[in-house]
C-alpha cells in the first residue's frame, strides 16, 4: 500500500501535458484570431536619420519610411564635418542596432546606407526615381502602424552579396511580433525585386484574402554602390563595377547637348569653304575696255570757298 501511495502523488505532482490545437490554414474576415501568448522577445530597434543637404524629396522620403516603420526612432540632421562613424555612436545612445540613414550630395543626388551597428556589414545605395507617398496619390490605404510581410524576389537567391541584402532589409524593415507601438495586423506587403542590377522597392495593400492589391507608395530604386565589412567602415566586400556616378552622367549629358553646337559650327565652316571664289556666270572679256581706272579719270579742281574776311581801318585821330 506504501507504493501505490507514492506512485499515486508523484503522478499528481507531475504536470499534466498540455494538447495545442492546430491553427487552421485559413480564417475568415469574419472569425476572431484565438488569444497568443503577447510576448515582446525580438527587439530590434532602427535608427532613421539624415545628412543636412538632403533635398525636398529626400526629406518627404525620409517621413514616408518612418510612418511605415513603428520600431525606428529619428534624431537630428547630422553636420557635414561628423564623420559616418560617428552615426554609430548616436544609435548607441539611442539603444538601436540597425541603422538607416539618408545622405545628401549637392542637394541633387541622395544616397541610403543600410547598417548593422554592432559588428556590420553596411550597404551604400544610390537612390533613383524617388515618388512619395503625397506624389503617387495612389488608390491603396493601410493602418499606421500594421505590420508588414516582406516579400523578394527569386533573384536575391542567386548571388552571395544579394543574401546579405536580402538578411539587411529583412532585419531593419520586419517589424518585431508583439511590439508596443505596432498593431496585430498584416494589411500591406513591401516588395523587393532585381532588375537590371538594381533593388526596385514598392508599397502595396492587401484588399481582399484572394490577394489583389493596390499600391500606396512610396517608390524608390536603390543601385547598390559597395558593401563594407563594419559598419560605415572596414574593407570593401563587394563593389559594384557597372555602376557610374551621378557627375559623369551630368558629364555625359553636357558632352551630347555640346554635340549639336559642334555640328553647327562645321555645318558653317563647310558651308564657307565650298562657296565659289570666282563668278559662276560668263563674263565678256571686252568689257575690260569700258572699266575705268581711278587714276586716269580727271580730277577736277575745287576751289575753296570761304569768305573772306574784312580787316577794319584804323581811325587816324587829328
Amino acid at each position: 500500500m506504501g507504493l501505490k501511495a507514492v506512485k499515486r502523488a508523484r503522478q499528481a505532482s507531475e504536470p499534466a501535458e498540455v494538447v495545442e490545437e492546430e491553427v487552421p490554414a485559413t480564417r475568415g474576415s469574419e472569425d476572431e484570431p484565438k488569444a497568443k501568448k503577447v510576448k515582446w522577445t525580438n527587439k530590434t530597434r532602427t535608427l532613421v536619420l539624415s545628412s543636412r543637404g538632403i533635398g525636398h524629396r529626400g526629406r518627404h522620403l525620409l517621413q514616408d519610411v518612418q510612418s511605415m516603420m513603428p520600431h525606428s526612432k529619428s534624431d537630428s540632421k547630422m553636420q557635414k564635418k561628423e564623420s559616418l562613424f560617428s552615426v554609430n555612436e548616436i544609435a548607441e545612445m539611442k539603444n538601436c542596432d540597425k541603422c538607416l540613414l539618408f545622405e545628401g550630395r549637392k542637394g541633387k543626388d541622395l544616397f541610403l546606407w543600410l547598417a548593422n551597428v554592432a559588428r556590420g556589414p553596411s550597404v551604400k545605395f544610390e537612390v533613383e526615381n524617388i515618388h512619395t507617398m503625397a506624389e503617387l496619390k495612389m488608390t491603396g490605404n493601410c493602418l499606421r502602424a500594421s505590420r508588414p510581410l516582406l516579400s523578394f524576389d527569386k533573384s536575391f537567391e542567386a548571388d552571395p552579396h544579394w543574401k546579405l541584402v536580402k538578411e539587411l532589409l529583412t532585419q531593419i524593415f520586419g517589424v518585431p511580433n508583439h511590439h508596443p507601438k505596432s498593431q496585430p495586423f498584416f494589411d500591406h506587403v513591401l516588395t523587393f525585386c532585381v532588375v537590371d542590377g538594381k533593388v526596385w522597392f514598392r508599397n502595396f495593400q492587401i484588399l481582399e484574402e484572394t490577394g489583389s492589391l493596390s499600391e500606396i507608395g512610396p517608390r524608390m530604386v536603390l543601385n547598390p554602390i559597395k558593401i563594407f565589412d563594419g559598419s560605415f567602415c572596414g574593407q570593401t566586400i563587394w563593389e559594384n563595377a557597372r555602376y557610374v556616378t551621378p557627375n559623369s552622367k551630368r558629364a555625359l549629358l553636357k558632352k551630347v547637348k555640346s554635340r549639336k553646337y559642334q555640328e553647327k559650327v562645321q555645318a558653317r565652316a563647310a558651308y564657307e569653304a565650298g562657296r565659289p571664289t570666282e563668278p559662276t556666270f560668263r563674263v565678256d572679256e571686252t568689257d575690260v575696255v569700258f572699266q575705268t581706272l581711278e587714276s586716269d579719270a580727271p580730277k577736277a579742281s575745287v576751289e575753296p570757298t570761304g569768305k573772306k574776311s574784312k580787316k577794319g581801318k584804323r581811325k587816324t585821330s587829328t
